[in-house]
């Protein structure tokens, strides 16, 4: 039997990070030793608070369905966050709590699109964000960055892309690949423009340098997607959430009852306990990140491998290889293959991360330590 897949499902790309860890996975399986430098996961466990709070809910019942929207005492939780981190009131009935921010990505561009309708979107950025655009029908709109600013998209360009079918400006802040952060004032001039925010704030909690904002405090028509897979460590609790404006609420609630009905209800549980009660801890792993990512702002240029912008955020540096070869993909395989250090391949981010190599700094100060000493062999060679 011939079975014929559809055209939008062929057309997804294939997720670069996730093929290096596969075949990394691949090469540990045969004996060899890895560093995983490729994937934006923490490295460090969940807070006993969260796992406590969840094994506590499982053992008292809380396994069942919850409202779709989530649970009211996590989305009063999260407003709380809103208003106390960023002096923003959100009103709970605004928040829609799901299993992680990509699914939430799917019903977001499905709400927004009609074929043909464009998203304004950072070349280069995350890697997925094309592909959610175009399954739901929409057409990516690419803004080429400069290393200068961050790989940050300046509001005079983002103004030059937009045309009667814009339906949304993606920003994200501290952002993958790059770790910067928008400035404050290019994201208050975007927040005027005619076409919605979608602000990506999933890497919130973990900046370093300078100050991150939402796009809350600029509008109240954005679009917020926020988490806690990265500032809690808990990629696979599938916790997140998306702030919208009021008449857009609905219209997603419908989606998610009918696609994802809701998230897991002791998982939420775990999410308030995160919220109220883990602020410490948060501040005890971005201490962590800062100093490995310091160590990396200070090595990486003595192997060859400039950052051109300085990561302030998230826990990513984007360093140049494009002298050492053109072909990022080739080169991070090469890499992998002779040294076991796993790196993404600045093509998974656009054609404007041509070139370069994507370092995650989302693991032990001795594996940073010896994946460059492995690294300085390899370019040696």
């Amino acid at each position: 039997m011939n079975i014929e897949l559809s055209r939008r499902a062929l057309d997804v790309k294939p997720f670069l990070a996730m093929e290096i860890m596969e075949r990394a996975k691949e090469l540990e399986a045969a004996g060899q030793d890895i560093i995983y430098l490729c994937l934006g996961e923490p490295d460090l466990p969940t807070p006993k608070p969260i796992s406590n709070a969840a094994i506590r809910a499982i053992e008292t019942g809380r396994t069942t369905y919850t409202h779709s929207l989530g649970l009211p005492e996590l989305r009063q939780a999260i407003a709380d966050h809103y208003l106390q981190r960023y002096g923003v009131t959100v009103e709970t009935s605004r928040i829609l709590v799901s299993a992680g921010t990509s699914p939430l990505m799917l019903l977001l561009f499905s709400a927004l699109l009609s074929h043909g309708d464009e998203i304004i979107l950072t070349d280069p950025g995350y890697a997925c964000y094309p592909n959610f655009i175009r399954f739901a029908g929409g057409s990516p709109v690419y803004l080429r960055t400069r290393a200068e600013d961050g790989f940050q998209p300046r509001p005079e360009h983002v103004r030059d892309k937009l045309t009667s079918r814009t339906r949304g400006i993606l920003i994200n802040s501290p952002s993958n690949p790059a770790g910067s952060v928008l400035p404050a004032e290019w994201m208050a001039e975007m927040a005027e423009m005619p076409a919605p925010l979608i602000s990506d704030e999933i890497y919130h909690g973990l900046t370093y340098e300078g100050e991150e904002r939402s796009a809350l405090e600029f509008t109240h028509n954005a679009f917020v997607l926020g988490g806690f897979s990265k500032t809690y460590a808990m990629t696979g609790w599938r916790l997140g959430y998306l702030i919208v404006p009021p008449d857009c609420i609905r219209t997603l609630q419908c989606l998610q009852q009918n696609f994802l009905i809701c998230a897991g209800n002791f998982v939420q549980i775990a999410g308030i306990t995160a919220l109220r009660d883990c602020q410490q801890d948060v501040l005890r792993m971005r201490a962590i990140y800062d100093e490995r990512r310091r160590y990396l702002i200070g090595e990486l240029p003595k192997l060859g491998l400039p950052l051109h912008s300085v990561p302030t955020g998230a826990f990513y540096a984007l360093a140049d290889a494009r002298h050492i070869c053109s072909d990022s993909r080739r080169l991070a395989l090469t890499i992998l293959e002779e040294t076991g250090v796993a790196l993404t391949p600045g093509i998974d981010f656009g054609a404007g991360g041509e070139g370069y190599l994507r370092f995650s700094y989302a693991n032990s100060m001795a594996n940073l330590q010896e994946a460059l000493v492995r690294l300085r062999h390899f370019l040696d060679r």
